[in-house]
């Protein structure tokens, strides 16, 4: 009964989370700005259950610290990257599509319920493994090390092919279409690793804590998958950037997803 408290209280810091967030995109008139908290929801979430595991002694504290070493290497690093985005730009044009319209024109409550709110509660649903993981005991250490080797094979993909993506931006020489690297193999290496990343999560929080508490915690990562496909991530900015020239062209030949040999 503890453990399922802790898990429904654990909402409360994706919620003050995302509070901040939307008064920040107010002062800023752009709604981007929760691109940045939503990788530092995970580590507040992940850095108070580590406290709470700690505190109430739950066993195995080795995997517990791992768990929250994990988000906050994964969740630093990428508010640390987006906020380099974000300081040259306004609003993302994905957000606008999903809006209907700027912050300005749309209002506050349109900005929360399809994006501040739906994140913050996303932050809470897809953090439940590494809640679990804190506050539990490892059933099956070898799934751990499966799910760190997952989890390491997603940062990689992430954070080299943000690398890839920043260099060709950067060339004054560069294509109509960024097809080199990991992005000659999917059109979006950091979402994938991002989708890596929270399987990898699951497995060393969730499945190696038992069958059960696999079972109840697998819809985490297959929401954050959701997110990043079809949600707010990779079928959204497909929207944008198939009115690039050349892009339609390397669609074609290219995974959106799943990494694969180009056509």
């Amino acid at each position: 009964m503890t453990e399922f408290l802790l898990v429904v209280a654990s909402a409360l810091l994706p919620a003050a989370t995302m509070t901040v967030t939307a008064l920040v995109g107010r002062a800023q008139h752009r709604v981007a700005v929760v691109d940045v908290a939503w990788g530092l929801g995970f580590v507040l979430v992940a850095v108070a259950a580590g406290i709470v595991g700690t505190v109430i002694d739950a066993d195995d504290p080795v995997r517990r610290w791992l768990l929250v070493a994990m988000v906050t290497v994964w969740g630093l690093r990428l508010a640390w990257h987006i906020r380099g985005k974000l300081s040259d730009h306004g609003e993302d044009p994905r957000y606008e599509k999903l809006l209907g319209g700027t912050l300005d024109e749309v209002g506050m409550g349109r900005a929360v319920r399809k994006v501040f709110g739906i994140q913050g509660l996303a932050q809470w649903f897809v953090s439940v493994p590494v809640v679990v993981g804190a506050l539990l005991g490892v059933a099956w250490w070898p799934v751990v090390w499966v799910g760190v080797a997952l989890w390491a094979v997603g940062f990689v993909f992430e954070a080299v092919g943000d690398a890839q993506l920043a260099a060709y931006k950067r060339d004054p020489h560069r294509g109509p279409v960024l097809n080199r690297g990991l992005w000659r193999w999917t059109r979006h290496p950091n979402y994938f690793g991002d989708a890596c990343v929270w399987w990898g999560l699951w497995l060393a929080g969730g499945l190696a804590s038992g069958w059960l508490p696999g079972l109840l915690t697998v819809l985490a990562p297959v929401a954050m998958t959701y997110f990043l496909v079809f949600a707010t991530g990779a079928r959204l900015l497909e929207s944008e950037m198939m009115k690039r020239p050349g892009y339609p062209e390397y669609a074609g030949r290219t995974s959106m997803f799943l990494p694969r040999p180009p056509r």
